[in-house]
């Protein structure tokens, strides 16, 4: 099996390590953590302008990619520099439930998202967990239209948003898979209220709440109550993505302890030169790789079978986390004090890369679903 990525995924790659090296400062990621959208307005206009975003969606959809390696070429080069941007929300999610269940009707929404103007996603709840079915927002049909009541958590980047895809059920009890919808609403719509704070890796997010916000007829995406299993596909293409991304994150922690070993000295010498320092970097070489080829292997699954597809999504998840764990726990305590400290880039990389194990599932939650989904 040839691994090597083909001329244009490569040139894309190249295109986004040169711009994303330039643009992606501390200082920058800092500002942008504290400010009221959560990124950096300047890195999200030249992601859009090189294609990132293209990149995530088929051409039918108005892109130019969508395939599991474009995902992973993307967000690679995103992890790398430690890049704070609303590409998984925006245009992963949003842009992609949009895509799977109304390509024509929300053309021009999707038009939108790919020139750089960002869509919100608005799906998980404060009792759901990791629970992607368990929706308990309410959507009744109201005269023409349609009046939305619930509440939704860790909805990141909604105050940028001015558009956010939600998810209400039309039909069903709170754990059915049948009877989940997904709508379009304006982010400034009468009944929508926002509590905003930063993300402990960087970004920006918000608990929602919907007190009878009222939609039109055509705010509904897709068939009412059938949304479920298109929001399962790009949930998986998410959670491809955020590997992706974590890999991108374990390269630049590798490579920010390899330096600090060769010019950290002790007793006269490197520090890299003791045994059991390069024995636990050999320990985290080999554990990269192995997350590497999980993120290759989910990549080349995406298109497969739903209970195919869901059990590479579930062993990837739970290696990457398990992955991320030792990874950031070993840099650490080789950097020694300095590592804990936030003028030192790997603290940044560092806590990026630990909430990953906490978005879309954890170790635990992945294995028990992979356990579930091989026994059925």
């Amino acid at each position: 099996m040839n691994f090597e990525l083909t001329d244009e995924r490569r040139m894309l790659s190249d295109s986004l390590r040169r711009f994303l090296a330039d643009t992606v400062t501390p200082e920058a990621t800092a500002a942008a953590t504290e400010g009221a959208t959560g990124f950096d307005a300047r890195l999200w206009e030249g992601l859009a302008g090189l294609g990132a975003i293209g990149a995530l969606l088929p051409e039918e959809a108005g892109g130019f990619g969508g395939a599991g390696f474009d995902l992973s070429v993307v967000f690679e080069e995103v992890g790398r520099a430690g890049a704070v941007t609303p590409l998984i929300e925006s245009g992963v999610l949003a842009a992609g439930l949009l895509s799977d269940l109304g390509a024509e009707t929300q053309a021009d929404r999707i038009e939108a998202a790919l020139a750089g103007e960002v869509l919100g996603f608005a799906h998980g709840e404060p009792a759901a967990r990791y629970t992607l079915e368990h929706v308990e927002t309410r959507a009744e049909r109201a005269g023409g239209g349609w009046r939305l009541t619930g509440r939704k958590a860790i909805v990141g980047f909604a105050r940028a948003a001015g558009d956010v895809v939600v998810t209400a059920r039309t039909g069903g009890a709170a754990t059915e898979r049948q009877g989940i919808s997904a709508f379009l609403v304006p982010a400034g719509a009468e009944g929508l209220a926002l509590h905003d704070y930063p993300l402990n890796g960087g970004g920006r997010a918000a608990e929602m709440t919907l007190d009878g916000v009222t939609v039109g007829p055509d705010a509904l995406i897709g068939p009412a109550g059938d949304a479920f299993d298109a929001l399962e596909r790009v949930t998986a293409r998410a959670t491809c993505a955020l590997c992706a991304e974590a890999l991108g994150l374990m390269e630049t922690i590798r490579a920010l302890t390899v330096d600090y070993l060769r010019s950290r000295r002790q007793f006269g010498q490197p520090i890299g030169k003791f045994q059991a320092l390069q024995h636990r970097m050999a320990d985290v070489l080999i554990e990269i790789e192995q997350a590497r080829s999980a993120v290759i292997n989910l990549a080349g699954h995406l298109e497969a079978g739903r209970a195919e597809r869901e059990r590479h999504v579930s062993a990837t998840k739970n290696l990457i986390g398990r992955v991320a764990r030792l990874v950031v726990e070993e840099a650490i305590q080789m950097h020694g004090g300095i590592g804990m400290t936030q003028e030192y880039a790997l603290g940044h990389f560092a806590k990026r890369l630990t909430m990953v194990d906490h978005r879309f599932g954890d170790t635990d939650h992945h294995l028990e679903r992979f356990i579930r989904l091989s026994a059925a």
